[in-house]
């Protein structure tokens, strides 16, 4: 059973649904399931048990309760297991009381950085200490060796390497729906095609573009030139990062983007969700 419960949270992350887990915090006289007892909801289904009954049917009532919640916290709840105390699901008289915690498990941001370079590898070094989906894409095979990558061994985030030597642009369908793209790679041709498909590619989240002003204005001309319209390239946020940190240095333009892209992270979870641009006097002279 333990590896039920297991396997569903692993199985929301990787779908990216919302749950909630249920574990029994504390059980005092009889029970049907001792402390540490867990379940999974979701907002279909559920996978584990608590102890069936009024106790489970209330703690998956609460569960989703708590997934249609913008901004879900924890929250613990007792109830008594007695044939005098109110039920919602028929009564269960085991006689003891359980307390329940009940944790969201929620859709964790993901961010997808198209090239790995001086300034791709230092802000994959930070967010990397985040909960959240990372997808490193370079089209260079020395960019994303495992030696390159040891720096990410102790990452708290799931980090996906993409190494596709030609058209990386590609990887973009396969980013999961509101992955935020950054893209800053080594080739302006590259930055230029990766930049016309994110535009093209609907479900994706904001789309952000290293580089500096001169090359913005090659760059929208471009794009205009291809067919997109003024209000479509405006989704292209470009330079990146915090407007009032400057310095060209990779780890500082790193920590800039970074901070930029968990300022919008608090925005998504206060259920602020509409597209939220970021832009920063930090310009890569590439």
């Amino acid at each position: 059973m333990a590896m039920e419960w297991m396997k569903a949270v692993r199985r929301l992350r990787e779908t990216r649904r919302p749950g909630v887990l249920v574990t029994v915090a504390s059980v005092r006289g009889h029970a049907p399931r001792e402390a540490g007892a867990k379940m999974v909801v979701g907002a279909e289904r559920s996978w584990g048990t608590v102890g069936g009954g009024n106790l489970e049917a209330v703690a998956e009532e609460r569960a989703r309760a708590l997934l249609e919640d913008p901004s879900p916290t924890a929250e613990l709840v007792t109830l008594s297991l007695s044939d005098k105390a109110p039920f919602q699901h028929g009564v269960q008289c085991c006689g003891g009381e359980v307390t329940l915690l009940l944790e969201p498990l929620p859709v964790v941001p993901a961010v997808a950085i198209f090239g790995m370079g001086h300034v791709g590898i230092e802000l994959a070094r930070i967010l990397a200490r985040h909960d959240l989906e990372l997808h490193l894409v370079d089209s260079r095979a020395d960019q994303l060796t495992p030696e390159r990558l040891a720096v990410l061994d102790d990452a708290v985030a799931t980090v996906h390497p993409h190494q596709v030597p030609v058209l990386p642009e590609l990887v973009l369908a396969e980013l999961p729906p509101g992955t935020h793209v950054l893209v800053m790679t080594h080739d302006h041709a590259e930055d230029a095609a990766l930049c016309d498909a994110a535009l093209r590619t609907p479900h994706l989240g904001s789309i952000g573009l290293i580089g500096s002003t001169a090359k913005w204005t090659r760059f929208r001309r471009k794009l205009e030139d291809e067919g997109h319209s003024p209000d479509a390239v405006a989704r292209i946020t470009t330079p990146i990062g915090l407007p009032d940190l400057g310095g060209k240095e990779p780890a500082t333009i790193a920590v800039s983007v970074a901070a930029a892209l968990l300022q919008m992270f608090q925005a998504e979870r206060a259920g602020r969700t509409g597209r939220t641009q970021t832009t920063s006097t930090a310009e890569s002279t590439r």
